[in-house]
């Protein structure tokens, strides 16, 4: 009597319901992926050789171009649903007798540093674009007649009394303004903050160098 034999099958596997969830995670990290924000001005950093790193969150940055233009942002901290950029926002058109619709703080939350007096800051939030909204950018007062700097700063950490500052100046900013933001910072009892620089290569003794 003859043997049986059995079909041969190739083993197969069904992609259809892995490529299924590769779509659905790649959607799910778009629609709730964040995406950095322009900054203001584009600003190169002295540098050096400590290597401490920037916190995440409960920040404030100060930024300071090469033409001195001075520029301000703090984040959300952690938890966002506590609106902290809304707020300082709002206490600064209290303090301007500025009114900001629910749209324009919506705006401004979305945004990173920005440089210019509060009185211009309604134009600056309806401007079209970001061509428009950087040529607007003309740096925070910090004169003594109207030091609007402080008054960020203030706000600032009114809402949010666990927030730490750098300081990010350009290597060929005058050093009489970072003086003045130094002093700013000081005037509000902010005298421990960081020097966003960057790393510099540490050259070794020739002694060290393996040949």
């Amino acid at each position: 009597m003859g043997k049986i034999k059995l079909a041969v099958k190739t083993p197969r596997i069904d992609m259809t319901p892995m490529v299924d969830l590769f779509f659905l995670l790649l959607v799910f990290f778009i629609l709730t992926a964040t995406f950095r924000p322009e900054e203001a001005a584009p600003i190169s950093t002295p540098k050096s050789t400590s290597s401490v790193p920037i916190p995440d969150s409960h920040l404030v940055t100060i930024e300071i171009s090469k033409d001195d233009k001075v520029f301000f942002n703090v984040d959300n901290g952690i938890d966002t649903s506590e609106h902290i950029r809304a707020k300082v926002l709002q206490a600064i058109g209290s303090n301007y007798h500025i009114k900001f619709t629910p749209k324009e703080i919506k705006k401004f939350e979305g945004l990173a540093s920005f440089g210019l007096p509060a009185v211009k800051l309604k134009d600056f939030l309806n401007a079209p674009d970001s061509k428009t909204r950087e040529a607007m950018q003309v740096g925070i007062p910090i004169d003594s007649v109207d030091n609007q700097l402080m008054m960020w700063i203030r706000f600032a950490r009114t809402y949010n009394n666990e927030l730490q500052f750098t300081l990010k100046g350009d290597a060929n900013a005058n050093y009489p303004v970072v003086k003045k933001v130094i002093a700013v910072l000081q005037d509000n009892n902010v005298n421990k903050f960081n020097l966003t620089t960057d790393l510099k290569a540490v050259e070794l003794p020739e002694e060290f160098i393996i040949k």
